[in-house]
């Protein structure tokens, strides 16, 4: 019996221990921000955590992400707010099969890009009828936030619209070769693939205003969204400023993750900030004051609780 039970705490050593020292970071498509924010991230984890190895994962970005956290291994994940009050009240992309994350941080604002070029005539959202977009990639909180814009703005899916199911590098590619008119990204600023089509020479880019559809998106899936601006400096071409709507960010976990690794990588964050801004400026947004700004549903990992409190954020 006492060797049973030495072999089973043995077993759960080694579990611990290889959670700890082999974490995977879910990031997103290679033409948006979460690739190069989770890369900067699992280099940090691995130089500045004792024993911890991480590494950056490419994905379809916050329901991918959301679902991999769901399988209970050692994964991070970057995310979107609306996909993660989903996640976890099991509905929308997650219907049935809730999903017990809990978050770490709350990142930066991501605003939603509606793209196109002047040669397509579309001013407004409400110019995409009868036209050929892309909301986002399947595994995209992208095609969450896109689908509900376009509902608010009275635009019915297989109906007023073709549509495209493709990563936000995917569709500057497909804009360019005119097989799609416009295409939906929500991302931090400023995003590569974005930056790319701007620069692009014959393609003069017309960001498309969307936050007059945020009451509306509000009443119906709840209070997670907020009017935000795209500076018209964001973007080459920019001819005036992009009033868009726009989600928080999160860094999640599972809830299983043991609270002394939750505490480590938070503070590992801040400790390293200055090392984080370096691989992108979205990490420069990462502070205390914004640790309160999600939807209460979501529940913060006691890991970093504990931190955030020792820094001062009262719960």
């Amino acid at each position: 019996m006492r060797m049973i039970k030495y072999i089973a705490t043995l077993l759960l050593c080694l579990s611990v221990q290889s959670f700890a020292q082999n974490i995977s970071v879910g990031t997103g498509g290679t033409g948006g921000v979460y690739y190069p924010m989770g890369g900067g991230l699992a280099s940090i984890l691995s130089k500045y955590v004792s024993g911890m190895s991480a590494t950056a994962e490419v994905t379809g970005g916050s329901v991918d992400n959301l679902n991999l956290i769901g399988t209970g291994k050692p994964y991070v994940g970057f995310t979107m707010a609306d996909a993660a009050f989903d996640a976890i009240q099991g509905t929308g992309k997650f219907t049935n099969r809730k999903t017990e994350i809990r978050n770490l941080l709350v990142l930066y604002p991501n605003r939603m890009h509606v793209v196109t070029v002047e040669s397509t005539g579309i001013k407004t959202i409400k110019d995409i009828k009868g036209k050929r977009i892309s909301t986002g990639s399947p595994g995209s909180a992208t095609e969450v936030m896109a689908l509900r814009v376009l509902e608010a703005a009275g635009l019915e899916k297989g109906r007023d619209y073709q549509n495209e199911r493709l990563s936000v590098a995917e569709s500057v590619n497909a804009i360019k070769d005119r097989k799609i008119d416009a295409f939906f990204w929500v991302g931090g600023l400023p995003t590569a693939g974005v930056t790319d089509l701007a620069n692009s020479p014959g393609n003069k880019i017309v960001m498309i205003d969307n936050d007059d559809e945020v009451a509306a998106m509000n009443k119906k899936y709840g209070n997670l969204y907020y009017t935000d601006v795209i500076p018209k400096s964001m973007y080459s071409g920019m001819q005036k400023d992009n009033k868009v709507s726009a989600v928080a960010n999160m860094l999640v976990v599972n809830a299983t993750m043991p609270d002394d690794q939750a505490y480590k990588i938070v503070k590992a964050i801040f400790d390293h900030q200055k090392e984080l801004v370096a691989t992108h400026t979205e990490y420069s947004n990462v502070n205390l004051a914004s640790q309160k700004l999600v939807n209460s549903s979501v529940p913060f990992h006691p890991g970093a609780i504990k931190y955030l409190k020792e820094q001062g954020v009262k719960f």
